[in-house]
């Protein structure tokens, strides 16, 4: 509750989306693990295979997290776009990256005032896209430095965990302790916004 009501950012109109694996253990001890059984399923990133869940994160500009969401590893990275409560909080642009390109997502976040921006797929014909955009599109991934942040500074990511209540109470506090901590890695507007209007 303290997490919801006071320690979540607020957005800017600039956000950033991405998911995460959380491993529950070790992709060849899937079927022996007992402590998630129910809960985690194996699924799919970047790095390979592995058992566990998803974060899905939105962060604003100043890096804060400002909307999550705990899903099973088998969960695809558009589903929480597409529920009304997780998007209730977001509008203006939402960077993303090619994992989130969809047509029907697309113009379903249009309608809600969000607008999803992503880069394309080479096999996708190319569009216009501002110069603004560009240069945060680039920035997209200090999303990838507030994971890691969590994942080493907040400890959230072990595969220690003896209950489910254990896991989900050290998910929160890492959260928490992110939001709070006084130095993280934004991006800076400002300069951004100056070479827009040079441009």
């Amino acid at each position: 509750m303290f997490f919801q009501t006071c320690a979540l950012g607020k957005c800017s109109g600039i956000s950033i989306i991405d998911s995460t694996p959380l491993r529950s253990c070790h992709i060849k001890r899937e079927h022996s693990h007992k402590t998630m059984r129910g809960w985690a399923e194996k699924g799919k990133c970047t790095m390979g295979w592995f058992y566990g869940f998803k974060l899905h994160l939105v962060i604003n500009d100043k890096a804060e997290i400002i909307q999550w969401l705990l899903t099973p590893g088998n969960v695809d990275d558009r589903e929480p776009l597409k529920d009304k409560e997780f998007t209730k909080k977001l509008f203006g642009k939402l960077f993303a990256d090619r994992g989130y390109i969809s047509q029907s997502l697309f113009e379903e976040l249009f309608v809600d005032d969000i607008h999803l921006v992503t880069k394309l797929r080479k096999n996708m014909k190319n569009s216009l896209m501002g110069l603004h955009d560009k240069i945060l599109l680039r920035k997209r991934a200090v999303i990838e430095t507030v994971n890691d942040e969590l994942k080493n500074i907040c400890q959230i990511d072990h595969t220690r965990h003896r209950s489910v209540n254990n896991f989900a109470a050290n998910l929160l506090a890492g959260m928490i302790v992110y939001n709070l901590m006084p130095k993280k890695p934004s991006l800076n507007i400002e300069i951004i916004d100056k070479s827009r209007l040079i441009a």
